[in-house]
């Protein structure tokens, strides 16, 4: 696993301040905020790209969310301790997604095309801006050239790769995927533009408590920047060389609400058959999962529609789920968001730590689940599922279970 985000670019530092309750949250630094209605997010600050590149003329043609994925990407090899020059790279793919692709440089052009004319526009404008780059551009630099494709699903983009990368695993056209999303959208327009929906907190005088999923005081998310990669592996493939397991990816949700540009479906129904889905094709009971990290925005109708599809799909279980978001720490990294979630799934399924929900001070009557309050908690975690849900309707669910079957399989 690797990852890019404010809390970190080492899988371990980023969990412990995770579980440590830390806030990546602060004033925005990259630019001139003052303007805007929503002064703050969670930036990936001092972040050096180079090491995961061949050098530095290829980290300048590469759009910052390239960058992040590529970097989250190469630590996921690192950690994987796969030496690709022993594998048949024809059976390894790339699916690393983004929800927005590279807004910055879009901006950026614009402005020199409108202020300088289109003959100084870059030539690498476009395999900058485009969001399939980060998949394409590592699976240049390591030969991979197995089944390659880059998710678009807003929000629900990381966890849509990862899923379908477990789908294609299953299907015998691949071995090893590098799956997940990556994300830049703290720019201008981006952020100008999702507080013109009045999505966003304007709690700007207090940046670190801004972001509060499932509390009563919640005012809309804010955003992160980063990116997260899993290596996913066909079971008897990473057992013959050894590879770290860190959990077991046994189900795979995707469902549509088919309700509205933005709005979730108010009952949460398109979340339910999504989770359902993830359970049935994992042949997981509902009795069976301990734990649920959740979309959890921070928006006061988006907390609302998940409570209600986990308790019209767990029924008296959702009470014994430990239900957290995480996202008052990390912010939300939008299309980088759901691979950034299944890092901690995974963690937590490896270690049983549920990881808190921060920020959780004032009860929603209308949010009553067990949001595992301001510190993480010690449990059994056999079994768990990683909700995203995008605009457009678009839901995604990974249903995984601790692995615990290593030394069997290899007698």
């Amino acid at each position: 696993m690797g990852v890019a985000s404010s809390l970190g670019t080492e899988v371990e530092t980023f969990w412990q301040n995770v579980i440590t309750g830390q806030c990546g949250i602060d004033r925005v630094t990259s630019f001139d905020i003052s303007d805007y209605p929503c002064q703050i997010a969670a930036e990936v600050k001092d972040f050096d790209p180079t090491p995961a590149f061949p050098n530095p003329k290829e980290v300048r043609r590469a759009d910052r969310f390239t960058q992040m994925g590529v970097f989250a990407a190469w630590k996921a090899l690192e950690d994987s301790a796969m030496t690709l020059e022993e594998l048949d790279r024809d059976q390894i793919g790339c699916f690393i997604g983004s929800g927005i692709g590279g807004l910055g440089t879009t901006e950026k052009q614009h402005t020199i095309l409108t202020s300088r004319g289109p003959g100084k526009v870059s030539p690498f404008m476009i395999p900058m801006l485009i969001l399939n780059m980060a998949s394409g551009v590592f699976s240049i630099y390591n030969g991979l050239r197995g089944p390659n494709v880059a998710t678009c699903s807003a929000c629900a983009t990381s966890t849509h790769a990862l899923g379908e990368a477990w789908r294609t695993i299953k299907m015998g056209d691949a071995k090893a995927i590098f799956a997940g999303g990556a994300e830049a959208a703290v720019v201008p327009m981006s952020m100008s533009g999702f507080a013109a929906m009045r999505a966003m907190s304007t709690r700007n005088d207090d940046p670190q408590h801004a972001s509060r999923p499932f509390d009563i005081g919640r005012d809309g998310f804010v955003m992160g920047e980063g990116a997260g990669v899993l290596v996913l592996e066909e079971m008897d493939h990473a057992i013959m060389r050894g590879g770290r397991i860190y959990c077991e990816i046994v189900g795979y949700g995707n469902t549509a609400d088919a309700n509205h540009l933005t709005a979730p479906d108010p009952d949460g129904k398109g979340a339910a058959r999504c989770m359902q889905m993830a359970l049935r094709s994992g042949g997981l009971d509902n009795d069976n999962v301990d734990y649920i990290n959740a979309h959890g925005t921070s928006t006061p109708q988006g907390d609302i529609c998940e409570t209600k599809a986990i308790r019209s799909v767990f029924k008296e279980h959702a009470d014994q789920i430990a239900v957290n978001s995480t996202k008052g720490a990390t912010g939300h990294m939008l299309g980088a968001a759901g691979a950034v979630e299944m890092i901690l799934t995974a963690k937590a399924l490896q270690t049983g730590i549920a990881p808190p929900t921060i920020n959780y001070e004032n009860p929603d009557p209308e949010c009553d689940l067990d949001y595992v309050p301001n510190e993480a908690r010690e449990m059994e975690i056999s079994a768990a599922l990683n909700n995203s849900f995008g605009f457009g309707g678009h839901n995604a669910t990974i249903a995984a279970t601790k692995f615990t079957g290593y030394a069997a399989r290899v007698a």
